[in-house]
């Protein structure tokens, strides 16, 4: 067993014990993890620091449920991942971004996107901006495998991993995210013209 594990585990130990330094110490360790996962999972508009705050609530709260069956790291992964569907869940969303609610550089952006896709010059934040209005559109569980399979390059056996999900469940909830997100895209293009 690594120091670092030696020293998690006793930390866990502690925590359990109500040690508040422990708890402070097992948050520093934990922040940059779970702010990885929060921001990457998370609406633009949303404040991730509130999202962070819920994750370590659960994972305290929780604590007990740790078994030690798989590291520590990855049980928090799959709470702040959870806790991330269940707030996309939470959200009133419109299920399609309207053109007229775009701003002029998002437009741009968008006009741009057919002609010059292999360039690659999102020069601003606007190409982003649409993606997130894009990606607003889709369910929270297409809007998770879309960003861990294409915006973060994981495998289906990372993402079945981390949700519980099996392979085969996340090839397809993939392909029918996959596909609605490219209807969105559409009608937002019809919308333009």
């Amino acid at each position: 067993m690594t120091e670092l594990a030696i020293n998690l585990s006793e930390c866990l130990d502690q925590v359990r014990q109500r040690d508040e330094a422990a708890s402070r110490r097992l948050v520093e360790h934990l922040q940059p993890l779970v702010s990885r996962v929060v921001r990457a999972h998370l609406p633009q508009r949303d404040d991730p620091e509130d999202l962070m705050q819920e994750v370590f609530l659960k994972v305290f709260s929780r604590l007990e449920q740790y078994r030690g069956q798989v590291p520590f790291e990855h049980w928090v992964s799959r709470v702040a991942v959870s806790t991330c569907i269940d707030r996309l869940r939470s959200q009133k969303r419109r299920p399609l971004c309207l053109w007229s609610e775009l701003s002029d550089a998002q437009q741009a952006v968008l006009e741009l996107l057919p002609a010059d896709e292999s360039t690659g010059s999102g020069s601003d934040g606007s190409a982003w901006e649409v993606l997130q209005k894009l990606l607003d559109g889709l369910s929270p569980a297409e809007r998770l495998l879309i960003t861990m399979l294409e915006m973060e390059q994981r495998t289906p056996a990372e993402v079945a991993e981390l949700t519980g999900w099996n392979s085969g469940v996340v090839r397809i909830r993939a392909f029918r995210a996959r596909r609605k997100l490219k209807s969105l895209y559409e009608k937002l293009e019809r919308r333009k013209l």
